[in-house]
């Protein structure tokens, strides 16, 4: 393997022991065929000198990469599923496969897995994964960065040459194996797991490894699992405001799908609103709305509290509930950065700055269904230096009313952060680009009826345009 001497392998969790994750070996697969390929942040991690034949090797066998982790490792977790413990929860069609450093910021990341093969927590799955939910994920991974929120990146997909029964998609489907690139793998489940066995001892483990590797500033804390528990709450807000204002519903809120580095991961039953609806649910199978669109800060919230909960084995409740209190103001502040970050908008002053994102989510809800969730974002980037644009738009009628006078209005004293972005060549067009449910099917028609992928790629291109244009940053810390 050609070696980048920007690549910095840091196989740092398997030193946490076997406590936290089993040993195991990735599925043959008849066939490897390469569908997507993130040379872009293979860059950040020095792995972009790969010849085609190399990436195979690592991205569809698993070869281990060099001086990295010697086989991969199956993660050790539980969970509330939709409110409900299941301590049989782990990583069952996945593993951590490497750890490196970012170069740049030096950050540790995470190669993980889904669909490749069977683990000890596979149950009575298969341990793979369809070629629809790898295109799936690809697509939210990158229209989500592209909207500023913090999420994965799909890194490699394959497609293995496996037929697939499923109950919720036409079968036998195609199947893949996909290799995501995270900020860190350790879930709230994963704290859950060593509480509900009762150990003190791995919960202090825990708090060291996610202190010493992602919150150091929590290091010389009076109350070092308050403190983790602070910095993963601010995190946590962030990442919900961006969910928020991105129109996104991530339709599994589980605990054991979210991080302690308020990043956002596993894409299944996804959906971006189409307009606003505070009522819409992702999931087919979420009868009761527990994680629709509205009540996502709900189920964020909750999650924090079980959180909180494992970690009173490393520290007294009441410096835990402080912690916690903080959720809602961060979560204020964080909403009105990100509306702001949306609209491209410098920030003023805080009592500024919500009265305009209140004014916003107003307007959008006037809008109604004429009006499409992104379209507004997209119309008024830039303030009032795109009011002519946007009064030129398809949506100019909609922009007279009374909610969006008021909008106007409050939005009239700020600047563009970046002026010069309003003349990208993507704010030129008169629509902006999407990923609604009806979108991915025209994308996956193609590929499914003729294995015809250039409207994906097409996709992935345009969603690009938008992310250059955009310019926003959600793959940083907060």
């Amino acid at each position: 393997m050609p070696v980048s001497p920007a690549y910095r392998p840091d196989p740092e969790f398997e030193k946490l022991g076997p406590e936290f994750a089993d040993p195991v070996a990735p599925a043959p697969f008849p066939i490897e065929t390469l569908r997507y390929r993130n040379q872009r942040a293979a860059a950040t991690l020095g792995l972009d000198t790969l010849t085609a034949a190399e990436w195979l090797a690592h991205f569809a066998r698993f070869q281990p990469l060099p001086d990295n982790q010697p086989h991969p490792l199956a993660l050790r977790y539980h969970g509330h599923q939709f409110g409900t413990y299941n301590a049989e929860l782990g990583d069952g069609r996945g593993f951590l496969f490497a750890q490196m450093r970012e170069t740049g910021t030096s950050r540790l990341l995470d190669l993980g897995t889904k669909g490749s093969g069977k683990t000890p927590y596979s149950r009575f799955g298969d341990g793979r994964l369809t070629l629809k939910g790898g295109v799936r994920e690809v697509l939210a991974t990158e229209m989500l960065e592209a909207l500023g929120v913090p999420t994965s990146k799909s890194f490699a997909l394959v497609e293995t040459g496996e037929a697939l029964q499923r109950n919720d998609e036409p079968s036998p489907t195609r199947a893949a194996v996909l290799t995501r690139l995270s900020w860190s793998n350790v879930r709230f489940g994963t704290f859950q797991r060593h509480a509900y066995h009762d150990r003190p001892d791995l919960i202090g483990a825990l708090v060291r490894h996610c202190i010493d590797l992602y919150y150091p500033e929590a290091a010389e804390a009076e109350n070092p699992a308050a403190a983790l528990l602070a910095g993963v709450t601010r995190r946590t807000a962030r990442l919900l405001a961006r969910w928020m204002t991105a129109g996104f519903v991530h339709g599994v809120l589980n605990t054991d799908n979210m991080n302690i580095n308020g990043e956002s991961f596993d894409y299944g039953p996804y959906r971006f609103l189409p307009h606003n609806n505070t009522g819409f649910v992702a999931a087919y199978f979420d009868h009761a709305g527990r994680y629709a669109y509205g009540r996502q800060p709900q189920a964020v919230a909750w999650n924090l509290r079980q959180l909180a909960g494992c970690l009173t084995l490393a520290s007294e409740p009441e410096p835990l509930s402080e912690a916690l209190n903080g959720f809602g103001a961060a979560y204020t502040d964080a909403l009105a950065a990100a509306v702001l970050e949306r609209l491209g908008l410098a920030r003023r002053t805080p009592e500024a700055d919500v009265a305009l994102a209140d004014a916003a989510f107003t307007a959008l809800a006037a809008g109604g269904q004429a009006l499409g969730w992104e379209p507004f974002f997209f119309d008024w980037f830039g303030g009032p230096a795109s009011e002519q644009r946007a009064m030129k738009s398809p949506r100019s009628e909609l922009y007279g009313g009374e909610a969006f006078v008021a909008f106007r209005r409050a939005a009239e004293p700020y600047q563009p952060v970046e002026p010069a972005r309003l003349s990208h060549g993507y704010f030129a067009r008169t629509d902006p680009e999407t990923l609604l449910y009806d979108d991915i099917e025209a994308l996956w028609a193609p590929i499914a009826e003729r294995d015809d992928w250039s409207a994906f790629a097409e996709k992935i291109e345009r969603i690009g345009e938008a992310r250059e244009a955009y310019g926003l940053r959600g793959d940083l810390a907060g």
